[in-house]
């Protein structure tokens, strides 16, 4: 038995391993289509599991005929399928009143699959099938995000695509400052993609939505804005919407990503800058995540009133301009600063700007590090902007009024700053 299984054709092995992938993109599919018409009585499903893999299979079929019987035989098999086929549907659509054409597409695209991977790409076909299943599998989901959009949203990720694509590449690519700090396609690409980073946790947080609970959406909004979470969470532990121990959760978790995001910016423009401020960032962030530990066990399960409503997309034009413009003062500042006053001035840059936003601040002093500056200079002047920011989240939540959080988070905050500053002294001084 072994002999004949050896005697068998190479090509033979990967026809049948192609055409067994084309029936296993149908059954997926089917699986999908069939599971959601389980409670119909038989006869009355449309196209089910069976339907689904046989034409994943005849589609395989109609790849391995292929080179046996020509295009125009196998061209005319798939006109005859997706005549039955879309005629059988439309059929059955007219009966029920049912205006979806999404069996259809899928059926066609199950078939098409099948042929493609049997004369094409097998990887490229298992993939689209599995996206395939996915996209119909999350139908609810898609449609409630779908419904949750708003047009400014859409309208802004619009005009950023086309900012991006059409007009990035008609930029100047070189500097058109005295100073040669303003390099406008760098800083518009810089500011793309912490715009696109930024709107993936603001994504998250729309897709969750508040009854997702406390912790998802304080990882997620504080990608958007550390600072903006902060302060939404001091004005609800005053108001009493939620607990202390709630506000102190999410404000550690938002300290924690904005540490996080920090580090990660950092090492994309020098692991050495990276590897300096690593372990004052570490001991800052141990001290908020022993924070939201120790607030996590005190009160376990949110309630979920924190939807962070003061939060808007990263994508706003508003933002986006905002944000350029801003990264745009912070670059030539900083290299004004450097040049003139050295370490001292771009120290009192860093503690400054740092009020506004770290992000900048770090983007800033990359262009340093790329001109020849010293990468200790670098991490110092992010360190301090983050301490900077940190304490104007202190400042800020106090504002809304006298309460226990208050107090507890600027204890809190004040022994994260001690923390990283005993780090850096230890391994760096």
């Amino acid at each position: 038995m072994l002999n004949q299984f050896a005697a068998v054709p190479e090509d033979l092995l990967g026809l049948a391993q192609r055409l067994g992938l084309a029936i296993a993109i149908g059954f997926l599919v089917g699986v999908e289509r069939g599971w959601k018409q389980r409670h119909e009585a038989d006869g009355a499903r449309v196209a089910g599991l069976r339907t689904f893999t046989l034409s994943g299979c005849l589609g395989g079929l109609s790849g391995a005929l292929f080179p046996l019987v020509g295009p125009l035989p196998t061209a005319a098999l798939i006109l005859a399928f997706a005549a039955t086929f879309v005629v059988f549907h439309l059929k059955h659509a007219e009966a029920d009143k049912d205006a979806s054409a999404t069996s259809v597409i899928a059926g066609l695209l199950v078939f098409a699959l099948g042929l493609y991977a049997v004369v094409g790409n097998p990887v490229a076909a298992s993939g689209a099938g599995v996206a395939t299943a996915g996209i119909l599998a999350f139908k609810d989901a898609l449609h409630g995000w779908l419904r949750r959009l708003t047009w400014p949203e859409i309208r802004s990720a619009f005009l950023i695509l086309v900012a991006t694509f059409i007009a990035l590449p008609l930029l100047p690519s070189a500097p058109i400052d005295p100073w040669g700090a303003v390099n406008p396609r760098s800083l518009w690409m810089l500011t793309i993609l912490v715009a696109v980073a930024s709107f993936g946790g603001y994504a998250a947080l729309r897709a969750l939505g508040p009854s997702s609970g406390l912790i998802a959406g304080a990882i997620a909004g504080s990608i958007v804005s550390s600072t903006a979470v902060t302060l939404d969470v001091a004005r609800r532990a005053h108001a009493e919407q939620i607990s202390t121990s709630q506000g102190l959760l999410a404000a550690a978790l938002a300290s924690i990503v904005m540490i996080v995001r920090v580090c990660l910016l950092t090492g994309t423009f020098s692991s050495q800058a990276l590897m300096m401020i690593a372990p004052a960032a570490a001991a800052a962030a141990t001290v908020f995540a022993l924070t939201a530990i120790g607030a996590l066990i005190r009160h376990s399960e949110p309630d979920g009133r924190t939807g962070y409503e003061a939060i808007h997309s990263p994508l706003d034009l508003r933002e986006i301009g905002r944000f350029a413009l801003l990264l745009c003062t912070a670059t030539v500042l900083a290299k004004i600063i450097a040049a003139n006053f050295g370490s001292a001035g771009l120290t009192a840059f860093a503690a400054t700007a740092g009020l506004v936003d770290v992000d900048a601040v770090t983007l800033a002093v990359a262009d340093l590090v790329r001109a020849g500056g010293g990468a200790e200079q670098a991490a110092a002047a992010i360190l301090i902007a983050a301490g900077s920011n940190t304490m104007f989240k202190v400042v800020a939540a106090s504002i809304p009024g006298r309460s226990r959080f208050r107090f507890l988070f600027f204890g809190i905050s004040l022994a994260a700053l001690l923390a990283g500053a005993s780090a850096w002294q230890i391994f760096t001084g």
